[in-house]
């Protein structure tokens, strides 16, 4: 049977290829995750991003287990605030907010 890759495998080769990418994907998945609120699509996100740095070193480094890094990216996660603060310091950035362009605004 054929194997074929999913979108997670092609954005993870695609950003392997090309990192200077990821700081403006960063920014988008948020950016969408804060119109749409979907966590399973930030998380999964965060996880392509996790694996390419490394999920043993990102788990070490935001002070959790190997395991519980990957818990806490599933598709069935439901991260702490402070886990997500934690894990993001780890890859390299961190939670700022961001003042929302009201339409119609002056």
């Amino acid at each position: 049977m054929r194997k074929f890759k999913t979108l997670d495998e092609f954005e993870e080769e695609y950003f392997h290829k090309h990192p200077e990418e990821i700081d403006d994907y960063l920014t988008e998945i948020f950016q969408e995750y804060a119109q749409d609120n979907d966590s399973g699509a930030l998380l999964a996100s965060l996880r392509v991003i996790a694996r390419l740095r490394g999920i043993s070193e990102i788990a070490s480094q935001a002070g959790m287990t190997r395991r519980g890094l990957q818990k806490a990216l599933s598709s069935n996660g439901n991260p702490r605030l402070e886990n997500v603060n934690s894990i993001m310091k780890a890859m390299g950035y961190c939670l700022t907010p961001q003042k929302i362009m009201q339409s119609g605004a002056e």
